[in-house]
């Protein structure tokens, strides 16, 4: 078993980047940034001036903002000033009335937020929210992760002040150790994903929204090309619990790394597939922190933000915890971690929004597949594509690639998504 103190770094680790969000993260993060910079001024704003790094607005512009019915950064912005609390992180519009909706939409109309593109930063996750109110004047800025309060400006620099000096360094064996071999009680705590992200799921089948790419896939016809199976009833899930995230839900559901789909994608297809396999309690809640844990662990050298898909990041992780309930070892998950990266690299992000539930139900499928024959002992060598003999090379070519590589086509994700006719 591991020693305390390792066990002990992993489960605040785990702890730091497994938390409840509602809404869209990106949106939330400016809201939370726009209520500490509205606190600190002791007023309400007349003016308030956002400047954001490219990734934030390209996965803020399509999104819909929990309760509201609208999409965007202006009513996040009001509302973060208008009843926004810093204390509650990223559910910081959890306090949400129709009065205050109201009174969020009349703020945007005025024309009292502006909007712009930060230059000159080198973090991909950065939030400046400039308020004022006659001559008083504040400023608080976010960088680096979503919760991440720095004090600065452009001078900011990841490696200075994001805060991860003391983190630990995870690699492929030493996450399933800990999943499969860490007292129980000590990682008890991860069942909350369950219940936020399959109570998500729920949530969506009372209403519409999104693309319903979950309830499209419960329907009669699709039954009749999916089946009564598993496979049907795990791409369903996932995918609700997304179409309810994105298309502007009021609920919580526990996010990964900054990212709530990360975290819908990195839990309920475990859950799902333990159900229905009957695993136990214990099964299920090993495979559910090697899900989590593994997606984390990628994350470090990936980013929070990148021009990959997220979905790519917490397949990987599924998968993983799927390959173990369905009796894999370390080597049959390593052989799903080589399938996977052969499969899904490259798939872009291009902001959150609606049709994320597609991206996921793709990711997911792969998961499955690539659990599937890793158990047939099949798996992707070194002689094809990125994949290496070593598991943790491979992630690591798989991230070089998105964080790196990439860089060129988010700038270009970017330009389209704002050059469109309107």
């Amino acid at each position: 078993m591991i020693e305390k103190e390792t066990r002990d770094r992993i489960i605040a680790l785990v702890h730091k980047e497994v938390v409840p969000a509602i809404g869209c993260t990106e949106p939330m993060a400016v809201a939370l940034c726009t209520a500490k910079a509205t606190e600190q001024l002791g007023c309400r704003p007349e003016r308030i001036e956002a400047l954001l790094s490219a990734n934030i607005l390209k996965n803020a512009m399509g999104v819909g903002i929990p309760g509201t019915g609208m999409i965007g950064l202006p009513i996040a912005i009001a509302l973060g000033a208008l009843i926004g609390k810093s204390e509650y992180q990223l559910e910081v519009l959890k306090d949400l009335t129709p009065e205050a909706l109201e009174e969020g939409k009349q703020y945007v109309n005025e024309k009292r937020i502006d909007i712009r593109l930060k230059e000159g930063i080198c973090d991909k996750l950065y939030i400046e929210i400039i308020c004022s109110a006659g001559d008083k004047r504040s400023e608080a800025i976010i960088a680096g992760s979503h919760t991440h309060f720095v004090s600065g400006d452009a001078s900011y620099s990841r490696t200075s002040s994001s805060g991860n000096d003391d983190e630990i360094a995870l690699n492929m064996r030493l996450v399933y150790d800990f999943a499969t071999t860490a007292p129980l009680d000590e990682i008890r705590f991860i069942e909350e994903a369950r219940r936020l992200n399959m109570d998500a799921a729920r949530e969506a089948l009372k209403g519409n929204y999104g693309h319903n790419l979950g309830k499209t896939i419960d329907r009669p016809l699709s039954k009749g090309i999916f089946g009564n199976s598993i496979f049907a009833h795990i791409i369903s899930r996932t995918a609700s619990a997304c179409d309810a995230r994105m298309g502007g839900a009021m609920i919580p559901v526990m996010s990964n790394s900054g990212s709530g789909n990360q975290g819908i994608c990195a839990t309920n297809p475990v859950c799902v597939y333990a159900k229905e396999n009957e695993n136990t309690e214990e099964e299920l809640l090993r495979a559910l922190m090697l899900s989590h844990l593994t997606a984390i662990y990628i994350k470090q050298s990936l980013g929070k933000l990148s021009a990959l898909c997220g979905c790519v990041v917490a397949s990987i992780g599924s998968s993983c915890g799927i390959t173990y309930l369905m009796g894999g070892d370390y080597e049959h998950i390593c052989y799903s971690v080589k399938n996977m990266i052969a499969n899904l690299t490259g798939m872009i992000c291009d902001g959150a929004k609606p049709s994320c539930s597609l991206k996921i139900t793709s990711g997911v499928s792969t998961a499955l597949l690539s659990a599937l024959l890793s158990i047939e002992g099949k798996c992707v060598t070194a002689d094809e594509g990125i994949v290496d003999n070593c598991v943790d090379k491979s992630i690591h070519n798989l991230t070089a690639i998105g964080a790196d590589a990439m860089t060129k086509t988010d700038e270009l994700v970017l330009d389209i998504m704002t050059s469109k006719d309107a």
